[in-house]
């Protein structure tokens, strides 16, 4: 027969645990807390301020003044002016910029025939949010009411690097970094715990093995696991969804092994400071939203406030998702990639170097 006291004593004693147990007690009330500033205030599907380039090689009144309107939508801030769509073009393959205006010298003409739009867009098709933002400036007015030219649709858009506009060019390259993000965390994170939990560090200490030697022995392994990942990514993506590769790939895979360096640091420095495997996996989970969310990989990086832009900056995926689909789909170099290559490279070390610092070869 239940017994109503033993069930009482039971949950008291979970209680009681949960009371101790001080992870569990930041997951129950941090989590929700994250989720909704994260959703509430970070993620905007609005997106605004997009990085643009411009060449009016008509150089008139009414193109400069089209310009200006351009940028009064908000849609996108003009960082650099430059002489022929060329430099636009070299611009949009290093990831400089997102948009290039491109204003004919015909561009008067053009406005008077009215057989076409009298001005380009060219858009970064490697980054989906950049085409869902051009429809707020392709039918900017180009004339004031009344006038002949007004109703006509200003600019035409001109896709670079997924001229077909396929989802599945977005999705394929980023998901390598989130795969990466979600097994290699998960796996390095239990390491140093499970050799607690097993007993093994008893061993260990009899061992003349120092503490980077233990490290680094640790983290070899799954980076071959990491790059095993990659390659099976890749293949079905080049051979179920025809994924151009359009970039080296000793330069995709360099980037990546600098990633897997840096998400397994990231996990090894988790290890150190959890007590139990399942503390190991709740802070892996609760590292793993934000990097999900703020990183550009569901939401427009571009939406975002200013602070929470700050925070994706420091995310290790947002790095890798402009390394992987610049390398992917529009053909970067390493030169082109060393900006979110030298974050990563300092994320990683300084995670290892804490994780040095923090473990020590005792049962403590």
């Amino acid at each position: 027969m239940i017994a109503p006291r033993r069930i009482a004593a039971v949950v008291h004693k979970e209680f009681q645990h949960l009371r101790h147990d001080r992870a569990t007690a930041g997951m129950v009330v941090g989590l929700p807390l994250m989720m909704t500033i994260l959703f509430g205030f970070a993620i905007n599907q609005d997106v605004r301020h997009l990085r643009a380039a411009y060449a009016d090689l008509a150089d008139t009144q009414r193109s400069r003044a089209l310009v200006a309107d351009a940028a009064a939508t908000q849609v996108v801030d003009i960082v650099r002016h430059v002489a022929s769509a060329a430099e636009l073009e070299h611009m949009l393959v290093t990831g400089e910029v997102s948009v290039g205006i491109l204003v004919p010298r015909d561009f008067e003409r053009r406005v008077q025939g009215g057989d076409r739009p009298p001005a380009q867009l060219l858009a970064n098709g490697s980054d989906p949010v950049v085409l869902g933002a051009m429809r707020g400036i392709e039918l900017l007015p180009l004339g004031r009411p009344g006038t002949e030219t007004q109703g006509r649709r200003t600019f035409e858009t001109r896709v670079y690097f997924n001229p077909e506009r396929r989802t599945a060019l977005f999705i394929v390259p980023a998901l390598m970094g989130v795969i990466l993000t979600l097994t290699l965390v998960l796996f390095t994170s239990v390491a140093i715990v499970r050799e607690r939990e097993q007993g093994n560090l008893e061993l260990l200490i009899t061992t003349p093995i120092q503490t980077p030697e233990l490290m680094v022995g640790k983290l070899i392994p799954y980076m071959l696991i990491g790059f095993v990942q990659i390659t099976i990514i890749l293949s079905l993506g080049v051979l179920l969804f025809d994924l151009p590769v359009r970039g080296s790939l000793g330069h995709l895979y360099t980037g990546a092994a600098v990633y897997i360096f840096t998400v397994l640091s990231l996990g090894l420095l988790f290890s150190t400071i959890a007590q139990t495997q399942f503390q190991a996996f709740q802070m892996a989970f609760m590292t793993f939203l934000p990097q999900i969310l703020l990183s550009g990989f569901m939401f427009p990086f571009e939406g975002m406030p200013g602070w929470a832009r700050v925070i994706g900056e420091i995310i290790p995926l947002t790095h890798f998702l402009r390394i992987a689909r610049g390398i992917v789909l529009r053909g970067a170099g390493l030169l082109d990639i060393w900006p979110d290559i030298w974050p990563l490279l300092l994320f990683g070390s300084a995670a290892l170097l804490i994780s040095i610092t923090r473990f020590r070869k005792t049962l403590d």
